[in-house]
This record gives C-alpha cells, sequence and structure tokens, in this order.
C-alpha cells in the first residue's frame, strides 16, 4: 500500500513538474490556471494541450503549450525556422474566425522554454482518438484509450472539415496546406475544428481574379517540423511543386480513408526518398480500384475515389462535398441545424424543436450530451422559446445518470424552475414539469427538491389555471412517494385542502378529493384522522361525485390496514356524517347502495369491536373477583383456627376466655360488619352468608335439645381404664372433708378437657402429691387414707394442655343416669326413670383420640347430697348425668357463638360447675351415706 501511494505521488509530483516547467514565465500563466495534461496535437502532435481556467472568469480553456526542450538536437538555425513556422500557423489561426476552425481564446505567448497559447475548450486530436499517442502522458488517460466515433460522428466531422475547407477556400482564397488528422481537433463537444495553418497558402492574385497559390519546393533537408505530413499530401505538391485548391481536397480524402481505417492512410511515404516513393504512389492511384477501399462505407466510397484521384480537376470541391448524399444522414443533419441555430427565428427554432423527441432516440448519448444538450440548455435565455426546449431537456434527462444530470442539466433548470413571466410560457412550463415530475424527484437531490420543485408544484396548485389544477392533482399521487413526509403534510395536504374549498370548479374539486384518496397510504394515521376527515365535513357542495369522492376516503381510510377508523371516530363523528350524506337527494341507486353498503360495514365493525371490549372486560372482572376471593378466603383461613369435625368441635375449639365475655359474639357480629364494608360481595358470599343467618334464625327458633342414649362405641385404641383404679382407691377411703368455699364469680372456661364428668382426679403414680381441677371450684378436694388430692386453685379446667404429672380420667355416665332438660326439672328426692343410654360418640373427637374407657356397670345412681346441691343452679336438676353434662356442654356451645336469645342461655348457669353424680360400689356408696347423711 505504502509503494502504490509512493508511486503515486511520483507520478503526481512529476505531472506537476512537467507542467511548470511547460509553462514556467510564460505569460499565459498570469491569466489561465494550467491543469492536466489531456492530449496533444498541431503538426507532428508537437503541441501539449492541457486542461486550464481563466482567472478572472473561470471560463474553462485548452492550453496548448510547445516546450522548446523537443528542438534541443536541431542547430540554432533550424530551431528558429521550427519556432517560426509553429508561430505562423497560430498567428493565422488567431486572425481567422469560424465555427470550423478551432476558435484561440489568447493569443500565442512566448517565453524563454515554452510556446503557449488558449483555445477553446478542447477533448483531443483526431490522431489521438484514432490512436496515435505521441507526446502523450505516459498513462493515457482511459477517455482517449476508450474513445470509439460513432458514423454521426464521423459523418458530421468530416462535414465539419469540409465546410472549413470550403470556407477557406471560397472565403479566405487560402490553401491549408496540411490537412492531417493531427490538425483536426475535437473540441470538448465534439465538433471537428481545423487547426495548423503552419504551411497555409494565400492566393498571390486578387480576390476579383482567379486565386493563384505559390508552392515552395520540398526541401528535405528541412526537420520534419518545418515540413507538412507527405502521407496526407497531393502527389502534385512533391512532383511537379503546385498546389491548389484541390491539393486539400486530396488530404481530405486521405483523412476519410484513414478515419475508417483504424487511423492508418492509404499510402505509407519513406521520407528518405519522398520523390520516389510519391511516382510509386502515382502509378497507384492512377489503378486505385474499389477493392482498394473496402473499409470505406459504400455509399461514399466512390466519393473518396474521386477525391483521391490524381488528376485535380477531377477531385470534387469542398462546397460540392458537403452536399453528398453521404452526409444526408438525420443525426449529421440534426447535429448541423444545432451549429446554424443562432441564425433561425423563432418560429423556424420552434417548429425545430417540436420534431427534435424524434430524432433524438437515434443519436447515441454521447452525441446527445456533448453536442444537443450545451445547444438546448443555451435557449433558457429566450423565455419564449422555453416550452418547446423543455420537453427536449427532459427527454435528454432521463437517459442521463443521476450524476449527469445533477453536473449538466439541473444548473440550468434552477432558472426555469421559477420562471413566471410571460405567463402563457409560464403556464406550459408548469404543465410541462408536473408531467415529468417522477423523473425530477428521482434525480434532483432533497435540497433542490425542496428549494425549486415542490414550490413549483405549490404554484400549480394556486395557479389560476383550472387545467393545471386539475393536472396537478392527477399527477401528484404518480410521485407522492417521492415526497418527503413533513413537505406532504405541512405545504402539500394543506395547498389540496384549499385548492378543494375555494375552488368553483366541479372537476376541480372532485379531483382534489381523488388525490388525497390516493395519497392516503403515504400519510400517518393519526394525521388522517385528526385533518383529513375533519376536513371533509367542512366541503359544502352535496353534488354526487362529490359525496363519492367523500365516500371514497373514508372507505379507503376504513379498510387501509396501515390507517384504520377507530370505533370511537366511527360512533361520533364518520357516521353521524355520512348518515345524512347517504340519503341526498342527488344520489341514484348504485351511488345510495354503495353507501350503504359501507355504512353497514362500518356498525358492524363498530358491534365486533365494541362486544370484543366488553367481553374482554367481563372476563378481566371475573378473574379479578376471583382472585379477591381467593386472598379473602386466605386471609380467613390465617386468622381462623380450623379443624375438621362436628359442630361441637367448632365451638369448643374456639370457646376459651371468650366464652363468659362474649368475645366470639362480637367477633363474629364485626365480621359481618367488615364484609359489608367491603362493598360488593360476590354471589358465593352472598349465598354463604344467607345460610349463616337461616341457621342462626333456626336455631334460635328451634325447641331446646334432647340428648339421645346410645351406646357409646370403645375406641379403636385401648387407654388404662383410670375409672376401676379409682373405685378401688374409693372403696378404702376411710375419710372424706368436703368445704364448699364461695363460688368464684371470674371463674371461667377455656377448653374441655377429656372427662365425661368435667371432673379431674390424681392417681398416686409416685406417691406424691397431685393437683386435682376440676374446673368448678377450686376448693373441692377428696380425702383419702392412701393419697391426697388437693385442688389446684390455678389449674385452668379447660385449658388445652394438661399440667405436667397430672393424668385426666374421664367417667362414663351410667345407663340409667337422667336426662337434664331445664324445662323439666324433678321435684328434689324424686327418683330419677331409667332413661336409654347416651350415644356419646359426638364428643369423641373434643376428648382427644385417647378417652379412657369407663364402666358404666361400676356407677349406681345416687341421690342428690347437699353436697352437690351446693353446686347446682337454681331450678337446675340435682343429678346430671354424662349425657346431660353432654347437653348442658351443646348449650354452651350455642352460648359461645352469641346466640344470647337462646332459652338455653344463662350466664348463672356458667357462674357455678353443674352438679355431678357418680355412682361407685356399694362399700364406696354406704361410706357416701355415712359421709353426706
Amino acid at each position: 500500500m505504502e509503494s502504490m501511494l509512493n508511486k503515486l505521488k511520483s507520478t503526481v509530483t512529476k505531472v506537476t513538474a512537467d507542467v511548470t516547467s511547460a509553462v514556467m514565465g510564460n505569460p499565459v500563466t498570469r491569466e489561465f490556471d494550467v491543469g492536466r495534461h489531456i492530449a496533444s496535437g498541431g503538426n507532428g502532435l508537437a503541441w501539449k494541450i492541457f486542461n486550464g481556467t481563466k482567472k478572472s472568469t473561470k471560463q474553462e480553456v485548452a492550453v496548448f503549450v510547445f516546450d522548446k526542450k523537443l528542438i534541443d538536437k536541431y542547430q540554432k538555425f533550424e530551431k528558429d525556422q521550427i519556432i517560426d513556422s509553429l508561430k505562423r500557423g497560430v498567428q493565422q489561426l488567431t486572425r481567422l474566425r469560424h465555427p470550423r476552425l478551432l476558435t484561440v481564446q489568447h493569443p500565442l505567448e512566448e517565453s524563454r522554454d515554452c510556446l503557449a497559447f488558449c483555445t477553446e475548450p478542447v477533448f483531443a486530436s483526431l490522431a489521438n482518438v484514432l490512436g496515435n499517442w505521441e507526446n502523450l502522458p505516459s498513462s493515457v488517460s482511459p477517455d482517449i484509450k476508450d474513445y470509439k466515433l460513432y458514423d454521426v460522428e464521423t459523418k458530421y466531422g468530416l462535414l465539419q472539415v469540409s465546410e472549413g475547407l470550403s470556407f477557406l477556400h471560397s472565403s479566405v482564397k487560402m490553401v491549408h496546406g496540411n490537412v492531417t488528422p493531427e490538425n483536426i481537433i475535437l473540441n470538448k463537444s465534439g465538433a471537428w475544428k481545423i487547426m495548423g495553418f503552419d504551411f497555409c497558402v494565400s492566393s498571390s492574385n486578387p480576390a476579383e481574379q482567379e486565386p493563384k497559390f505559390p508552392c515552395k519546393e520540398w526541401d528535405p533537408n528541412l526537420p520534419s517540423l518545418c515540413l507538412p505530413n507527405p502521407e496526407y499530401l497531393a502527389p502534385e505538391y512533391i512532383l511537379s511543386v503546385s498546389c491548389e485548391t484541390a491539393s486539400d481536397m486530396y488530404s481530405l480524402g486521405a483523412v476519410m480513408y484513414a478515419v475508417f481505417n483504424k487511423g492508418r492512410p492509404i499510402f505509407e511515404v519513406n521520407k528518405q526518398d519522398i520523390y520516389k516513393s510519391f511516382s510509386r504512389q502515382l502509378d497507384q492511384l492512377s489503378r486505385l480500384g474499389s477493392s482498394s477501399l473496402t473499409s470505406i462505407p459504400e455509399e461514399v466510397r466512390e466519393h473518396v475515389k474521386l477525391l483521391l484521384n490524381v488528376t485535380p480537376t477531377v477531385r470534387p470541391d469542398a462546397d460540392q462535398m458537403t452536399k453528398i448524399p453521404f452526409f444526408d444522414d438525420v443525426g449529421a443533419v440534426t447535429l448541423q441545424y444545432f451549429d446554424t441555430l443562432f441564425q433561425r427565428d423563432n418560429l423556424q427554432k420552434s417548429q425545430f424543436f417540436k420534431g427534435l423527441p424524434k430524432v433524438l432516440p437515434q443519436l447515441p448519448k454521447r452525441v446527445i450530451v456533448q453536442r444537443i444538450l450545451p445547444c438546448l440548455t443555451s435557449e433558457f435565455v429566450n423565455p419564449d422559446m422555453v416550452p418547446f426546449v423543455l420537453p427536449n431537456v427532459l427527454l435528454i434527462a432521463e437517459e442521463c445518470t443521476k450524476e449527469e444530470y445533477i453536473k449538466l442539466i439541473l444548473p440550468e433548470l434552477g432558472p426555469v424552475f421559477k420562471q413566471q413571466e410571460p405567463i402563457q410560457a409560464s403556464n406550459m412550463i408548469l404543465l410541462i414539469f408536473l408531467q415529468k415530475m417522477d423523473l425530477l424527484l428521482t434525480k434532483t437531490p432533497p435540497d433542490e427538491i425542496k428549494n425549486s420543485v415542490l414550490p413549483m408544484v405549490y404554484r400549480a396548485l394556486e395557479a389560476p389555471s383550472i387545467q393545471i389544477q386539475e393536472l396537478c392533482l392527477n399527477i401528484i399521487p404518480t410521485f407522492a412517494n417521492l415526497i418527503d413526509y413533513p413537505s406532504m403534510k405541512n405545504a402539500l395536504i394543506p395547498r389540496i385542502k384549499n385548492a378543494c374549498l375555494q375552488t368553483s370548479s366541479l372537476a376541480v374539486r372532485v379531483n382534489s378529493l381523488v388525490c388525497l384518496g390516493k395519497i392516503l397510504e403515504y400519510l400517518d394515521k393519526w394525521f388522517v384522522l385528526d385533518d383529513i376527515l375533519p376536513f371533509l365535513q367542512q366541503i359544502p357542495s352535496k353534488e354526487p361525485a362529490v359525496l363519492m369522492g367523500i365516500l371514497g376516503i373514508y372507505k379507503c381510510t376504513f379498510t387501509h390496514k396501515k390507517l384504520g377508523i377507530t370505533k370511537e371516530q366511527l360512533a361520533g363523528k364518520v357516521l353521524p356524517h355520512l348518515i345524512p350524506l347517504s340519503i341526498e337527494n342527488n344520489l341514484n341507486l348504485n351511488q345510495f347502495s354503495s353507501f350503504i353498503a359501507v355504512i353497514k360495514e362500518m356498525l358492524s365493525r363498530l358491534e365486533s369491536e365494541h362486544r370484543t371490549k366488553l367481553e374482554q372486560l367481563h372476563i378481566m372482572q371475573e378473574q379479578q373477583r376471583s382472585l379477591d376471593i381467593g386472598n379473602q378466603m386466605n386471609a380467613s383461613e390465617e386468622t381462623k383456627v380450623t379443624h375438621p369435625g362436628s359442630q361441637i368441635d367448632k365451638v369448643f375449639n374456639n370457646i376459651g376466655a371468650d366464652l363468659l365475655s362474649g368475645g366470639e359474639s362480637e367477633n363474629r357480629e364485626d365480621g359481618l360488619h367488615c364484609k359489608q364494608k367491603r362493598g360488593s360481595l360476590t354471589l358465593e358470599e352472598k349465598q354463604k352468608l344467607a345460610k349463616e343467618q337461616e341457621q342462626a334464625q333456626k336455631l334460635k327458633s328451634q325447641q331446646p335439645l334432647k340428648p339421645q342414649v346410645h351406646t357409646p362405641i370403645a375406641p379403636v385404641k385401648q387407654t388404662k381404664d383410670l375409672t376401676d383404679t379409682l373405685m378401688e382407691n374409693m372403696s378404702s377411703l376411710t375419710s372424706l372433708s368436703v368445704s364448699t368455699p364461695k363460688i368464684s364469680a371470674s371463674s371461667t372456661f377455656t377448653s374441655v378437657p377429656s372427662t365425661g364428668l368435667s371432673m379431674m382426679f390424681s392417681t398416686p403414680i409416685d406417691n406424691t402429691k397431685r393437683n386435682l381441677t376440676n374446673g368448678l371450684n377450686a376448693n373441692v378436694g377428696f380425702q383419702t387414707s392412701g393419697f391426697n388430692m388437693p385442688v389446684n386453685p390455678n389449674q385452668n379446667f379447660f385449658s388445652g394442655t394438661s399440667t405436667a404429672g397430672v393424668t385426666t380420667m374421664t367417667l362414663g355416665a351410667p345407663p340409667t343416669m337422667s336426662n337434664f332438660s331445664p324445662l323439666s326439672i324433678p321435684p328434689a328426692g324424686v327418683k330419677q326413670t331409667q332413661q336409654r343410654p347416651t350415644d356419646m360418640s359426638a364428643l369423641n373427637n373434643l376428648f382427644g383420640p385417647q378417652k379412657p374407657k369407663v364402666s358404666m356397670n361400676q356407677l349406681s345412681q345416687q341421690k342428690p347430697n347437699q353436697w352437690l346441691n351446693q353446686f347446682a343452679p337454681p331450678q337446675a336438676s340435682p343429678v346430671m348425668g354424662g349425657a346431660a353434662m353432654g347437653t348442658q356442654m351443646s348449650v354452651m356451645g350455642q352460648a359461645a357463638f352469641g346466640m344470647q336469645g337462646n332459652p338455653f342461655f344463662n350466664p348463672q348457669n356458667f357462674a357455678q360447675p353443674p352438679p355431678t353424680t357418680m355412682t361407685s360400689s356399694s362399700s364406696a356408696s354406704n361410706d357416701l351415706k355415712d359421709l353426706f347423711g
């Protein structure tokens, strides 16, 4: 990479040094900047041709430089001859002015190192184009290397040379004397120009007489630069030392042969023996046949043969050559007409420009761009001609690349975009631009579109001409995709709307609506909803075409995938606008049907979308409600301790310390109150609440429960029968001490232990004193001879857990124990009738899985005694069996749920412990009788 850069640097440095050395000190450099070496030309290709620009005007020129180093090998007098010959040719060229002659921009300037002069911009010499690259840079430009002459270029080029010679021969009375490819220059536009007047010969006779051209004898000792090129020189010039205008025509024939023969002349001349070569050439020319001219096009072959005739008088003159059929080619004639365009009036020009679009497709692009386009754009200075020239320029622009368009065409179109005078021409220009708008927007840079193209479109929308407005509205959709969105939104759409609202032409109004409908897809959805649709309601006219245009915009917006109309817009604005329009009297049946079809489609979608929304909302509400219920149930489960079992299980699991204070009742009421405060309840919650209320009402109104006697079911897991042990211990009692203290009003019930009679006895396990808690009176105790059973006043009867070392036992009720009923209390002293054994299975879960087995046969029914009566509540039965105790507990459970209205609920019943009746063996019974009297 570095080596390549170094090589490039050295090449540039060398070229710069060559240019600098070539023109250093020359006065030409004071006014012109010399650029790149591009070509060579003149006699022997001695002149180097450089690009250049004029410093003051930046006008492009070609700088011809002759480096005197080329002639260092010659003697001084030879150098002087060469310099004089070169100077003479340039000076003669400078004095002559003709379109077919190379135009000199700055006369010859001489310095110590070089000769230099400036001409019009040049591409190359014909010799360079034909492959002679002598005196060119080492790296020949690809433009020259790859240059190929088209037929039209060749034809018109030769025609131009013929016209130039005609001018010299007829008007100037001059023989060029050295018509060769080196002295034919192709300018930047591709025109062929004559230069190299080093050996020109002017007529020695006065102008009114027949011209006579003196000729110098060929001197082989002179340097080659002081002699014409013998390969293109007429034979008479050497052999008879004579020349005339026909001599130039021979040279023209030789040039034509070389052009069609890839740059090779018809004869090669030995410059060392010039006379012998020309003698041989003369003999060949006399026998020249068509076979020798096969490379020449057939239609011009005979004319070339005439030009190469040995006899000068047989050769056609220059004027005759310009009129041969070979030059009647359409392209050549067209190019010729352009060269004479400045001589035509506006009418002739307009007729020519009208027919030009038919000719342009037949011409090569390079010819069009180089030769025709500059001539066309030069006519833009004539406002009346612009409408005729502009279509051709835009046609050429279609074939150009974007770079060529920006460089060659767009700068010339700038003033035309803004042209507004004369009005008729301005309107035609607008129409032409509108028809080619897609081309302009495709190839014009965005900045220039905003600055030049779109303002012209806006001007067309606001033009007074209805035709221009209609055309503009019809064309806008074709290039809408090329317009940037801000320009369309802020400038184009408002003008279309104004044109629709302000015009008096129905056609413009309808076309405005159609235009809007076609460009909807390039707009934003919300811009359409907020700006376009409300605009439709402002249109005042009710003609069917306008109404159908309005319907079309609604339908396009409604059905377009990108746009669409929201259901709120449908319900609030669109349908209220469309429905009245649908019953306008001007509409026919088909138009009315179109309205109704769109309205039905809108209604259907409105119903579908809103129904879907409501269904989704309903589903979401149900899901949220289910979630709330789940959260409530979880919270309820966390705050409540639930146990499977009967209603009595739930009562006694929650009775605790709130049994007497009614705390559970208050909590239940608070819970219900909180539920009511939470707001709306679900259907399940309401059903549950109703069932609870119904259950409570039933409990309030039902009759007192009567326990049924059932045969107890032995538990699966048998435990030690503590009753037998107790009976054995009691039979040996020697004394019993009974004290009856005042009942503590502060006794509370917390939880029920696993005893059938709510009594606990301590068994002598360790022969230590064990506390006994009956839960009814802390001062009750039994003294036995074998063990002591003091009552622990701190022992909670209904505690959920037992004190360490205390064993609880359950005394089952005897089968003959009387049922307890508060409403039918037998009188004191009346013996209770034997009842059916009570089913105590309902208490199994309450008193634990290990309920002690109690032998009912070991207990005998006793009459109430004085000690037990003191614990009985007023009006209560003194005898309470196990079943009766279960019934009382059921009543207590109902009271725990706040059922104060129940006739069973009496707080006094809970102030005193329920009486207990115990049966024992006969000995124990006798001891008790002796004790209690």
